[in-house]
């Protein structure tokens, strides 16, 4: 029995897909099946059902999988132990982080973290908050960058790097660009109530923005004209400047991406009483790869270190 082998055994039981548990790993499907099968021959017993389309555990692979996590656990808690002595940091860190991701701050610590642990592994995805928090939960993802509303999930460790309101993005003929006679902009907001007459162009459910604005409409009873939808705040952006819909974005991604570009106007929202919020979020800080990878992010995004 190998290390490698309960790594594939375990990666396709939580992933309940061979094709998924290869690209966890890094190697072939059929590198993984093949792994497991000798496993399996090694304890006489089938652990993985694959005559469905899932790969479901059966009795036996039900009654591996936690002495197999506490091996791997062992073996890299064994790892660790010589490398702290080394002065060394090994392993594997997975990051996720919202979809078209523009705070460069983060990949400032990322690269930070990369000159002076070159020996941690960093694995990148993206996907919306909702389900990277879920992905924390389950510890498939160490730490993600989510946007939230009102408060990071309670249930996971958080360092909040934004707090702030929504904008809306409108060309500068709107009703709502707030544009005097001579085509001066007036220093203006506008209310939920007046928003949500006009059609919206919106980040997907699931995502923080999106979460702060269906919050809030329905605290008020109100019900928004979701126009299109745009998984991307550029594309959100593209398509309010051309006449689409009101984009709706947080008011920083707003200003990253250039609040003001030609024949769009960023409008302040009012009556909007949940803050859109950007955090950190994780399990554990146990992982001394972790505890490090935030220390360089609060040094990035200028927060102070933790007590």
């Amino acid at each position: 029995m190998e290390l490698r082998q309960l790594e594939y055994f375990v990666a396709v039981a939580e992933e309940a897909n061979f094709t998924r548990a290869a690209e966890r790993v890094h190697i072939s499907q059929s590198g993984v099946s093949a792994q497991v099968r000798q496993l399996e021959r090694e304890l006489g017993a089938e652990l993985v059902d694959r005559s469905t389309r899932t790969a479901a555990l059966t009795p036996a692979g039900a009654a591996a999988l936690g002495p197999a996590r506490a091996a791997l656990a062992a073996a890299t808690a064994v790892r660790q132990a010589v490398d702290d002595v080394n002065g060394l940091l090994r392993g594997r860190l997975a990051l996720a982080m919202v979809t078209a991701c523009t705070v460069t701050p983060l990949f400032d610590a990322l690269a930070a973290f990369h000159r002076a642990h070159p020996g941690v592994e960093v694995v990148l995805s993206e996907d919306t908050s909702d389900r990277m928090v879920a992905q924390v939960r389950t510890g498939l993802v160490d730490v993600a960058l989510v946007g939230a509303a009102g408060e990071p999930p309670a249930d996971l460790e958080s360092l909040t790097i934004v707090r702030e309101g929504l904008v809306a993005l409108a060309p500068p003929d709107h009703p709502l660009a707030g544009r005097g006679r001579r085509g001066q902009r007036r220093d203006r907001t506008v209310p939920l109530t007046r928003l949500v007459d006009h059609p919206l162009v919106c980040l997907p459910p699931g995502t923080g923005i999106r979460t702060v604005l269906d919050r809030a409409c329905a605290a008020r009873g109100l019900t928004p004209t979701v126009a299109l939808q745009a998984s991307a705040p550029d594309a959100v952006v593209d398509l309010a400047q051309r006449g689409l819909g009101l984009g709706i974005l947080s008011a920083s991604m707003t200003a990253a991406l250039g609040s003001e570009r030609p024949g769009l106007v960023s409008i302040p929202l009012t009556g909007v009483d949940i803050d859109a919020v950007l955090a950190l979020v994780w399990r554990s800080a146990n992982n001394p790869a972790l505890h490090e990878l935030l220390r360089h992010c609060r040094t990035a995004f200028g927060l102070p270190d933790a007590a």
